[in-house]
Order: C-alpha cells, then sequence, then structure tokens
C-alpha cells in the first residue's frame, strides 16, 4: 500500500496523542521520571527529528529532538549545544528489556550514534518488519495506519521541515512528533494483538573501522 494521499482518501482521520499527554523534558527530574516510566515499558515508541538542510552538499548535525512515548503519554527530549539528559537518554535507548518501536529508523539509529555515542538496542523497524512477500519498499505509517486501523494518518511537509532546532517549538510541531513516536507503538500493538510474532531483532550494525595502514 502506498503513502501517497491517493491511497487514504476518504478514510476517517487518525486520532492522535492529546497535547496534555505530551510532557517537553526540562529539567533532570522530568528526565528521570520519563526514564522511569518508559524503561517500565515491555515496548515504546521512538523517533527523532533533525533541522533540515537546504544547501547542497550540507550535513545535518542532528538529530535535535528525540521522542518517546508509551501507550498513553509522550516525552520530548530537545538536543541542543548542551545536553543535560543524555545519560537517561543513553539508558532508555541501550536497555535491553524495552523494545524500541519506530518507522524507517536507520537514519534515527545512525545521528543518535555519531552524534550523542548511544547504540540503542532492542530496535524494531516497523517499516521492515510488516512487508509482506514480494513487498519491495517498506511500509510507512501512513499507510500502516489505513491498513490496519482504517483511518488516515495526516503527515505535514510543512511541519516535517519545520526548524527542530528551535528552543520553543510549537504546538504542531509538538504534537507531530508526539505522534510520530506513538502511532509506531500503537500499530505494533495491534499487529501483536491480531496473532503476529516478532521475528528475532538482529544485532546492531556497527560502523566499520578503517584498516591500519601497512607498514612502510
Amino acid at each position: 500500500m502506498s503513502d501517497a494521499p491517493e491511497a487514504i482518501t476518504g478514510l476517517p482521520p487518525y486520532e492522535g496523542i492529546r497535547l496534555a499527554d505530551v510532557r517537553l523534558v526540562k529539567t533532570a527530574a522530568d528526565a528521570e521520571a520519563a526514564k522511569a516510566a518508559l524503561l517500565a515499558a515491555d515496548a515504546i515508541g521512538f523517533d527523532t527529528e533533525s533541522k533540515p538542510t537546504f544547501v547542497k552538499g550540507e550535513s545535518s548535525d542532528g538529530p535535535h529532538l528525540i521522542q518517546f512515548a508509551d501507550d498513553r503519554k509522550a516525552w520530548l527530549f530537545q538536543v541542543g549545544d548542551a545536553f543535560p539528559h543524555l545519560a537517561a537518554v543513553k539508558a532508555i535507548l541501550e536497555s535491553d528489556l524495552t523494545l524500541k518501536i519506530g518507522f524507517g529508523l536507520s537514519d534515527d539509529v545512525k545521528r543518535v550514534r555519531a552524534k550523542l555515542g548511544i547504540e540503542p538496542l532492542k530496535v524494531v523497524d516497523l517499516g521492515v518488519v510488516l512487508r509482506v512477500p514480494g513487498q519491495k519498499n517498506d511500509l510507512g505509517a501512513k499507510s500502516a495506519v489505513a491498513k490496519y486501523f482504517g483511518q488516515a494518518l495526516t503527515k505535514s511537509k510543512k511541519i516535517s521541515t519545520t526548524n527542530w532546532a528551535t528552543p520553543r517549538l510549537n504546538e504542531k510541531q509538538i504534537l507531530y512528533a508526539a505522534d510520530d513516536a506513538q502511532v509506531a507503538l500503537r500499530v505494533y500493538r495491534h499487529w501483536i494483538g491480531i496473532g503476529n510474532v516478532l521475528p528475532p531483532i538482529k544485532p546492531p550494525k556497527r560502523p566499520r573501522i578503517g584498516k591500519p595502514a601497512s607498514p612502510a
């Protein structure tokens, strides 16, 4: 199923998370509370956002936002030049007891590894897991919501390409980011609930280390 708009025309809208159920992590106490809640879950939603680049050859220095969700709430961690909540995020992502569920997580994992030195464990990319035999492309969140819930998930390109590095996120950014994390968890819960079994999780691919130079 395509993520193109015409593929989901006519479906009722997906009802995402409420703003009241989203927490912007600002203090050490906020980070500890988020860590405790998330690590108490067997599975959590996970995603990141990065400030877009518009200049040819320019590389992103993201992630600028890391978002997690359990079945009821979402937590957003803003990643600036100083990131006082690194220990909490590292503990969450490197836990081998809690599954991290998301769509298209390859780049997210690479970015948190490169920028923060975190090696996420127990990562489940639903885009890959939900592919059916003969399907070449990964399944996107919009297609998954249409397929499993019969609803239309709205993902605004205008919001997705906003400045995620800004210190003050607006309401639309907050809800977009929180939904990205929680919708993956909701799809996973439904998919497991209808009798599917998660395949074995492969260990993370570590970056190749160049061969040492031959002695002269």
